[in-house]
């Protein structure tokens, strides 16, 4: 495991420790699941929009009969 070193305010360590106290944790452990949830939420996110991608080029759904184009839509 890593280390990593940050820098607060002493008042919000102060309040983020009584904080984890009470929740029965450390601030530590509060971080690494953070920042572990963090990560994990970008690769979803990152394999979710692939697939998005992957669907519309694997698409054989078309536009029909419609004649019109984006700006006639806006006019």
């Amino acid at each position: 495991m890593a280390n990593l070193t940050i820098t607060i305010p002493e008042d919000v360590l102060r309040s983020a420790r009584q904080r984890a106290l009470e929740q029965g944790t450390s601030v530590n452990a509060l971080l690494r699941d953070y920042l572990s949830q963090f990560a994990g939420m970008q690769s979803a996110q990152a394999k979710a929009a692939q697939r998005v991608l992957e669907l519309s080029k694997a698409t054989r759904a078309g536009r029909g009969k419609a004649q019109w184009v984006r700006d006639d839509l806006h006019r």
